[in-house]
């Protein structure tokens, strides 16, 4: 009796330490092992790996693209603007031992860093351009938060800029400029029209200056547009000099003595 019990431990125990030697990894995980507390070479998986028990020890790491939102920041823009912004960074382990051995928590730090790294860049911008080159502003802090992860492994492939949230009173202030700029914009229309209208009308009057016919000719015109526009009778007084150039030319003869 005491021997099938002393054989079922030994078959538990040996049990327990082939489940702990042999390792299965997806196709998105590496296994970064250490023997002895020493880093062993490269990362082990995809698949099947067998590890010595007790000896070795695996931290599994997962290469997905991680979604990171950062929390919103409270900033004060370069025009002197309180402005508060939230963001969302993308990034993923390109080096699964450099991730493990160079920092404790690369989430926590890569977190850490985008948030002081957003603080510090949109402080150096306008709030004009926060709101209007975004694009721009997204390449810079991605760039500078990929140079600062990069020595733990960790590649930043997207930042975007979400909300940028300004003040009321800001806000109305914006609503009263874009008012003003509409106002100017919708004057100097008008100006550059009545300009070009005026050009108009000084070039028509100097081909009218030089043919007085093409004036008659356009006050018959007049008339004939408001004859079809009015159903009602028009009387107007047609001056006899638009009438001369139509007029047969009378010879008068002179007396004979």
């Amino acid at each position: 009796m005491i021997a099938l019990i002393v054989v079922a431990v030994i078959i538990v125990f040996f049990l327990v330490i082939l489940a702990n030697a042999v390792k299965v990894l997806r196709e998105y995980e590496r296994g970064v092992v250490f023997r002895l507390g020493r880093l062993l070479g490269e990362p082990k998986g995809p698949g099947l790996f067998l590890l010595i028990p007790i000896v070795d020890r695996m931290v599994k790491v997962d290469l997905r693209v991680v979604t990171l939102v950062i929390p919103p920041q409270e900033v004060i823009t370069r025009d002197n603007v309180p402005v508060r912004v939230n963001a969302v960074a993308y990034f993923q382990t390109v080096d699964p031992s450099a991730s493990i051995v160079k920092v404790a928590d690369f989430g926590l730090a890569t977190s850490q860093i985008s948030q002081t790294t957003l603080r510090s860049v949109l402080g150096q911008h306008m709030l004009d351009e926060l709101l209007s080159e975004r694009d721009k502003i997204n390449q810079i802090l991605q760039r500078i938060i990929d140079e600062q992860t990069g020595p733990w492994g960790i590649k930043v492939n997207i930042v975007e800029v979400r909300d940028v949230e300004i003040p009321s009173g800001m806000q109305r202030a914006m609503a009263r400029q874009a008012e003003a700029e509409r106002e100017r914009r919708a004057k100097v229309i008008a100006a550059e029209g009545e300009f070009q209208a005026s050009a108009k009308l000084t070039e028509a009057a100097a081909v009218i200056s030089e043919h007085p016919i093409a004036l008659t000719l356009r006050y018959l015109q007049t008339l004939t547009e408001i004859a079809g526009t009015n159903n009602s009778t028009t009387i107007f007084p047609v001056p006899i000099d638009l009438l001369q150039p139509f007029l047969p030319k009378t010879v008068i003869e002179e007396p004979k003595e």
